[in-house]
């Protein structure tokens, strides 16, 4: 079975209040990560048509701050699939609702994970493409485990021998004192 990607698409938008800042006034990132991981949860489970479970986050930067009184937008749509698992892209952008100037706050991936009720893994359908950025979208997922997988086992080979990479930290400000 596969589904296209436009049937799982999602699109929620809040109005950002006060209760939800940091101490600089601005949004709290940590507010927007939630949303981010419920509209995640929202997608996939839509695809799956299963409970999910959040298993990772790539790389989350924000690019600008997001104002009281903003409507943030979030847009959500599955990626990647595997045999349980599914990435799923997330858009934020915020925007002045009395000038309309919009601005993309973040994007990042979520990887969700399909669980049975008795907490196995769950088979998810198939994706079916049907344009050539829902391909792009796909073929990036791809790059970007085979990038993961990569370095992972750079990340173990430095732990498991750590002298053989000392030299890397002579151009930085650390002082090494092994006991």
């Amino acid at each position: 079975m596969f589904k296209g990607v436009e049937e799982s698409k999602i699109q929620i938008s809040e109005l950002m209040l006060p209760s939800n800042t940091n101490f600089g006034g601005k949004i709290h990132g940590g507010y927007i990560l939630k949303l981010m991981d419920q509209i995640a949860f929202a997608c996939a489970s839509k695809h799956s048509g299963s409970y999910c479970v959040t298993a990772s986050v790539d790389k989350v930067n924000f690019l600008n701050p997001i104002e009281v009184g903003e409507l943030v937008t979030m847009k959500a749509s599955v990626n990647y699939v595997g045999k349980s698992s599914m990435v799923v892209g997330i858009r934020v952008e915020a925007e002045n609702i009395q000038t309309g100037k919009k601005k993309h706050c973040n994007s990042s991936y979520f990887t969700m994970v399909a669980i049975n009720k008795k907490g196995s893994t769950e088979t998810v359908p198939g994706l079916k493409l049907t344009s050539k950025i829902e391909a792009k979208r796909f073929i990036k997922a791809l790059k970007r485990r085979e990038s993961e997988n990569d370095r992972n086992s750079t990340l173990d080979k430095i732990y498991k021998n750590v002298e053989e990479h000392l030299h890397l930290l002579k151009a930085c400000r650390v002082q090494i004192e092994f006991k």
